[in-house]
């Protein structure tokens, strides 16, 4: 809200980039969830529905620039594939109408408070976050606010424990400072398989 209040106060372009978060946290990303209007958005593969695509839109008069209406020439190898712009056009009939975000939200919350839990039953520190399909952790005891404090987190944990859920047919990001998503695809018990062998982890975490 404050960078909206600024950027419009000094006539400066707001970018959003939603290539991680558009439709993955709601049908209208970030922007919709705070109700924050950006000059321009980016979005990326999810809007093919995985295919190799992206998108970017934003306002009429800027949007207008862009050839054929305007002066700025894009162009690019996929833009407009037909088979990518298909399945993301049917991937936001199926958000739009088949699947609800408040569903994925509580699958996000279930893992992610499920891994907090066996956390502390075994005495590890971790932090956890969600927000509709994404979900995040570290290990930590405090959910860290700034790159600085992420950067204190206990990177040779996440790697014990990356290598432990491997081990258990669970591949995570393999990145402490990766983003985890949930979709529609995920059932009940991938998310309990997934419980289960973080609580078997978790207690041996020093073995992997």
């Amino acid at each position: 809200e404050l960078m909206r209040e600024l950027c419009t106060k000094t006539g400066t372009i707001l970018i959003f980039d939603e290539v991680m978060t558009g439709f993955r946290v709601g049908l209208n990303g970030v922007q919709g969830l705070h109700g924050i209007t950006p000059d321009l958005s980016t979005l990326g593969k999810v809007i093919g529905g995985g295919m190799p695509i992206g998108a970017y839109g934003g306002r009429a008069d800027i949007m207008a620039k862009v050839a054929p209406s305007g002066p700025v020439y894009q162009a690019g190898t996929l833009s407009g594939n037909p088979v990518a712009v298909t399945c993301g056009i049917k991937t936001l009939e199926l958000l739009s109408t088949k699947y609800s975000f408040t569903e994925l939200a509580k699958r996000s919350r279930r893992l992610s408070h499920g891994l907090k839990e066996r956390a502390e039953k075994h005495g590890v520190p971790l932090s956890v976050d969600f927000e509709g399909g994404m979900f995040g952790f570290m290990f930590s005891n405090k959910l860290p606010q700034s790159f600085e404090e992420a950067a204190q987190c206990d990177i040779d944990a996440f790697k014990r424990f990356f290598r432990g859920m491997l081990h258990q047919g669970i591949y995570l990001a393999p990145s402490a400072f990766e983003a985890g998503f949930i979709s529609f695809a995920h059932t009940d018990k991938d998310i309990e398989d997934t419980l289960t062998a973080s609580d078997y982890v978790f207690a041996n975490l020093s073995q992997f």
